[in-house]
């Protein structure tokens, strides 16, 4: 749960930027440990958000900048993506921007094209692309904090997601679900190795800090053996069936026209 002030707050920063940028928010949420359920006491809220310029922004000989970045304080942090360079990434099949979709929490949601872009979703997913970008980041953070003796303990979540994400793809279980607490259900069927993933989302949410420290058996047994296997595996070439481009230039133009006219 978030806290209702900074909830408050968030909601009031994400209306001066629109009257200030002179753009629509279209959909906002949380991304990162909170959104995915494994949170410290002291986490950022990692804002992210789809907006909409005005239609003449579009129509200009050169384009504009398609990112708005702003740090309100030491806790929040907001990153946004204009729609256009949203549905470009949404059309490769974006993992990063399918968990914005999915968030648990949401900031704000005005107008319909996140839902519009949640109904085409299986239809631009690619299995392929999200299973390169899941294992890639499990190995990135595997082979720096836990490959020792000694390993950084928060960064087992860093790792264990992106492993679990990539067996939901293996099971063809459709797009990957943003809570953490899902993959854990359906993907992980040993009792210990669950008991010790719960007890390491237990600790970091009262806060303990989880530095330098030995390595967990049960957890890192299980992704050095799923890190091995996986290397054979992620860069399998599977055929993809053609996306619809034209279904996104419908939604563009009709975001353009619902928002302003």
């Amino acid at each position: 749960m978030i806290d209702q002030t900074i909830f408050n707050e968030i909601q009031n920063q994400l209306t001066d930027l629109e009257q200030s940028e002179n753009i629509q928010i279209l959909y906002a949420c949380e991304s990162g440990s909170r959104a995915w359920g494994f949170p410290s006491a002291d986490s950022d809220y990692d804002v992210r958000f789809i907006y909409l310029q005005k239609t003449e922004w579009y129509l200009s000989v050169d384009e504009g900048r398609d990112v708005i970045e702003k740090d309100v304080s030491n806790q929040i942090d907001l990153s946004g993506w204009d729609l256009k360079k949203a549905l470009k990434l949404f059309r490769k099949s974006n993992p990063p921007l399918f968990e914005w979709l999915g968030s648990p929490i949401v900031y704000l949601e005005k107008y319909s094209v996140a839902n519009k872009l949640r109904a085409l979703l299986p239809e631009f997913y690619s299995p392929v692309s999200c299973m390169h970008h899941y294992f890639h980041m499990a190995e990135g953070n595997y082979r720096q904090y836990l490959k020792g003796d000694r390993v950084w303990v928060k960064k087992y979540f860093y790792v264990l997601r992106p492993i679990l994400a990539c067996k939901w793809i293996e099971q063809d279980l459709g797009p990957v679900p943003t809570k953490f607490s899902l993959l854990v259900d359906k993907i992980v069927n040993d009792e210990t190795l669950k008991q010790s993933i719960q007890n390491l989302i237990n600790e970091k949410r009262e806060g303990n800090e989880l530095y330098w420290g030995p390595k967990i058996p049960e957890i890192s047994e299980f992704i050095d053996i799923e890190i091995d296997r996986l290397k054979d595996k992620h860069h399998i070439k599977k055929r993809r069936s053609k996306t619809d481009t034209e279904k996104l230039n419908q939604l563009f133009r009709s975001a353009l026209i619902e928002v302003w006219g």
